[in-house]
């Protein structure tokens, strides 16, 4: 057998897994080929939406499932050893893998990327491939880890046998953590997009240190119920009988899978603690509070947890943030882990200075880029009264006959301390246009407000806008505030895919955090958004992939200029802190130490607008309003004056994850002229193809599918036109204008009878309908061909399938003749 006419999966099954399983790798528990690790970037450019390739891995090696620490990349004999090393390289920076092989069945190259080798790459004949435990032994080696260290780090993750495993990122940020806490550290802090399963984490992390027997009291914290009940039932099930929440409230809640359970408590009706249970859930809220009385956790005894959990660690408010601190100074001896998806702060608090610098970070681009995560488009709206400011006429009066002040109010005013019912309608009806024009009505939708009286009167003007769909179910639209009952009661059947109603929530900042909303697919922004951190959560609401309804992108339109957080180079980049304590400072900064901002300006000693405001200050029912007194700020409503929008533009993401305004045509252009240089190395890439549709396939597969392409910038062009066109702006011919050519040139004179005939439906079946395969047997099937004698028959009449596929390939060579 010559190797080197040996394909690249002969190599692997003939050589490379051999040489592991001679080395004692189980080829069951620790061994995977043809390993997928992202799912191939979504990205949407106008009504182009396509799914990138994904990344996959020859080989992965594993000490245990999920605790991988070895990359092999094969190649065909042809190709030298360490060809695939550099690609290796790559796949492992990514998926943290320390050792990287390479090989093309002669035997390894092997790279160690820890830098305790002397000698970082060397080359091993096949025999001489190292074993787990030499692996292992280096790995220990590299991290510090000790062997009672070493015994945790290998403890086994959860498995239910369906199946299910933790995505790469997943894999990270658990292995991560177990190392870190192993190595003794006792606050850890993980940084993770919305969207990424940071429950799913978390319960991996608890699981394999409470299986372990190095954590075996724990407790969950989180700030919102829904987030602690979903958790119990669905991520959390295993720890069923282990498991209870701290409320005196019980609840039947539904799984993920629709059957329903009974939350198990561990407070009694007189609040007395059941101390049996190993693993606590509980609410900020439920579990301390201003009164010494509600502080319920001072029963626990100080080292009564070993491990707590901070679900959404990143509340910046002096407020949230003495809640959650309060209870971990009081288990202090307790490890501590915090999750959060931005961990920018405030001037109030940093969780960085609490917790250290992130153990594994997951940023939103890296989740876009990986195709876990939906991209968006956005949609920027400018109106005239927010453009131009507005300024009442003299003697102007507002709905209650007072003359309105006198002065010019800009956006920042509007909804706020003035009320123009015309601009709400103006934006109602926008969104509404929007629904009606994606051509989905029913997509669900988010509405961002000023406060609970804003979404209240854009409730009422979406209503108005969509009396025929609010006829058929009044839920189709409705506000989801903190105050409102009867609409926290639907925000359940909003958040489940199943539920087609609510369809329209408008709501000011209960939305913003914490809410898995799978389907949603636009959020509209009519308020102003202070911090970076608040814009990503708000962002995060529309992040989540559904597969199942094709929810594979949303919108953002804003009104306000919120998405100007775009431009700021941190969106997308690593976690940042605003107060930086010397070693001797207090964790949180004192009051009445003069803050800045993150450049280093001075802030006032009150919030301003262009913060995170996490205590609405107009709201007249939020009891904590203090800022006037207590009563609430009068708003001033004039009616008539009028609103129109004066331009809206369309933005969308680049392949870096930046927002850039762009033609598909010139999107396109640069595509391909990073995938050709020129258009003479396009055509040798084309004429050497014989497959013509193969090229295609693979620009299909880095976002550029052409029949999208051809339906906006030419119709009667085939992909091989709109590319010499677009990208190098050569004269494009129409698919007839080829064909007649073909004819023509009378290139079909050396056939007989029928296969001249089928040659030249071919030819026809090409210009109508773009058919790119004329090879394909398949195409035989189908009229005219079938009219004319079977498949066989018709084969029969070139001689032989080889000489009929040849009779194509000139035909197709014909085709593109002028251009070649």
């Amino acid at each position: 057998m010559d190797k080197r006419l040996l394909s690249e999966r002969d190599i692997c099954t003939k050589y490379i897994t051999p040489a592991l399983r001679g080395s004692g790798w189980d080829e069951i528990t620790q061994v995977r080929e043809e390993v997928s690790f992202t799912k191939g970037r979504i990205i949407v450019r106008g009504k182009l939406v396509s799914r990138g390739k994904g990344k996959r891995a020859d080989y992965i090696l594993s000490v245990k499932p999920n605790i991988p620490i070895a990359i092999i990349e094969a190649k065909e004999n042809t190709q030298a050893i360490g060809a695939g090393l550099q690609q290796g390289l790559a796949y492992a920076e990514t998926l943290e893998i320390p050792f990287v092989f390479s090989s093309n069945g002669d035997g390894f190259v092997f790279h160690d990327r820890t830098g305790m080798s002397p000698t970082p790459e060397v080359s091993l004949a096949l025999n001489e491939f190292p074993s787990p435990e030499e692996l292992w032994a280096r790995y220990c080696q590299w991290k510090g880890l000790s062997d009672d260290a070493s015994a945790v780090a290998l403890q086994d993750y959860f498995d239910d046998g369906s199946g299910k495993a933790p995505r790469y990122y997943q894999i990270n940020a658990v292995n991560s953590t177990m190392e870190a806490i192993a190595k003794g550290q006792d606050r850890v802090l993980l940084v993770m997009a919305t969207g990424t399963g940071k429950t799913y984490t978390a319960f991996q992390i608890i699981w394999r240190l409470w299986k372990a027997g190095k954590k075996k009291r724990i407790l969950f914290l989180a700030d919102r119920n829904v987030l602690i009940d979903q958790t119990m039932v669905n991520d959390f099930r295993p720890f069923a009988g282990n498991m209870a929440k701290l409320s005196t409230h019980a609840k039947t809640i539904e799984r993920a899978d629709g059957t329903s359970t009974d939350l198990t408590l561990a407070l009694d009706k007189r609040r007395r603690i059941d101390t049996s249970y190993e693993i606590y859930l509980g609410l900020y809220q439920a579990i301390t509070g201003p009164d010494e009385s509600q502080k319920i956790y001072k029963e626990f005894s100080p080292d009564f947890f070993d491990l707590i959990v901070i679900d959404e660690c990143h509340r910046g408010s002096a407020a949230d943030d003495s809640a959650w601190r309060e209870i971990l100074a009081h288990f202090t001896s307790a490890t501590q882990i915090g999750l959060t998806a931005t961990p920018k702060e405030t001037e109030y608090a940093s969780n960085i200075d609490y917790f250290g610098e992130p153990v594994y970070s997951y940023s939103l681009k890296q989740g876009i880029r990986d195709g876990f995560l939906a991209p968006y488009k956005v949609i920027k709206v400018h109106i005239d009264r927010d453009v131009q400011g507005y300024r009442p006429v003299q003697g102007q009066l507002d709905r209650d006959g007072e003359e309105v002040e006198d002065r010019i109010y800009n956006a920042k005013d509007f909804d706020r301390t003035l009320v123009l019912e015309d601009r709400t309608k103006l934006v109602a009806q926008k969104v509404t246009e929007f629904l009606k024009q994606s051509g989905d009505r029913m997509a669900k939708t988010i509405v961002f407000c000023v406060d609970q009286e804003h979404a209240a009167r854009m409730r009422q003007a979406l209503i108005n806008e969509n009396a025929d769909l609010v006829a058929q179910n009044h839920r189709y639209v409705m506000r989801i505030t903190g105050n409102d009952k009867n609409g926290l009661d639907q925000l359940g059947n909003f958040i489940d895919p199943e539920a087609p109603y609510p369809v329209i929530a408008t709501t000011s900042r209960l939305l913003s955090t914490g809410v898995d909303a799978q389907t949603c697919r636009l959020i509209v922004l009519d308020r102003e958004v202070g911090s970076m951190t608040e814009f990503k959560q708000i962002i995060g609401r529309g992040t989540r992939v559904h597969e199942d309804t094709q929810k594979l992108f949303f919108t953002v339109m804003d009104f306000r200029g919120s998405t100007s957080h775009f431009a700021d180079p941190e969106f997308d980049g690593e976690p940042v802190q605003i107060y930086q304590p010397g070693p001797d400072d207090p964790i949180a900064p004192p009051d009445d130490v003069p803050q800045t901002d993150i450049d280093g300006e001075p802030l006032s000693p009150e919030p301003s607008d262009d913060e995170t405001v996490l205590i609405d200050p107009v709201d007249p029912l939020d009891p904590l309003n203090s800022k006037t007194g207590g009563g609430p700020i009068r708003k001033v409503y004039v009616d008539g004056v009028g609103a129109i929008i004066v331009a809206e533009r369309v933005e969308y993401l680049d392949e870096d994850g930046k927002l850039i305004t762009e033609s598909l045509r010139d999107y396109t252009r640069k595509a391909l002229q990073r995938q050709f240089a020129s258009l003479d190395q396009f055509l040798k890439r084309w004429n050497g193809e014989g497959r013509k549709q193969a090229v295609f396939e693979e620009l299909e597969a880095e976002g550029l599918p052409f029949d999208v392409i051809a339906a906006e910038l030419g119709k009667d062009l085939d992909p091989f036109d709109l590319i010499c066109h677009i990208a190098f702006d050569a004269k494009p011919l129409t698919r007839r204008e080829r064909a007649e050519s073909v004819k023509k040139r009378d290139a079909f004179t050396k056939y007989g009878p029928q296969a001249k005939a089928v040659l030249e439906a071919l030819l026809e079946k090409y210009a109508d309908e773009g058919v790119m395969d004329l090879d394909d047997l398949g195409v035989l099937k189908i009229a005219p061909f079938s009219g004319m004698g079977s498949v066989i028959e018709l084969v029969r009449a070139f001689g032989g399938k080889p000489k009929f596929e040849q009779a194509v390939h000139d035909l197709q060579s014909a085709i593109y003749q002028e251009s070649a």
